[in-house]
């Protein structure tokens, strides 16, 4: 499974999950691309967005384009770096079209 990091996620969860296909926004040179348009960019290429936008998995259809998300609940890295194990389980949990928000 390819997985995006949406802007303002830390790559923190990059550099502790290196077991994992993670790539940037940055890396990918789609900074700026907006929701709609960066779900097509990632439409074939990645399976899954972890982003903090709560209103993704609402104002797009994640399933036509079978692509999941992982909202999570801040961009903070110390809170990310406690809640690795809950991305990790539902990296590996997650479905075409799903969307799971980590808590």
């Amino acid at each position: 499974m390819r997985i995006l990091l949406d802007e303002g996620v830390p790559d923190v969860i990059q550099k502790r999950l290196k077991n994992l296909s993670i790539s940037t926004i940055e890396e990918m040179g789609w900074r700026g691309v907006k929701n709609g348009a960066l779900l097509d960019l990632m439409a074939g290429e990645f399976q899954l967005i972890i982003t903090t936008d709560k209103n993704i998995p609402f104002q797009q259809n994640l399933l036509r384009r079978q692509i999941s998300a992982i909202v999570l609940p801040t961009n903070r890295v110390r809170i990310l770096i406690l809640l690795l194990p809950k991305i990790e389980s539902a990296i590996a949990t997650i479905a075409p079209g799903q969307f799971v928000e980590i808590m």
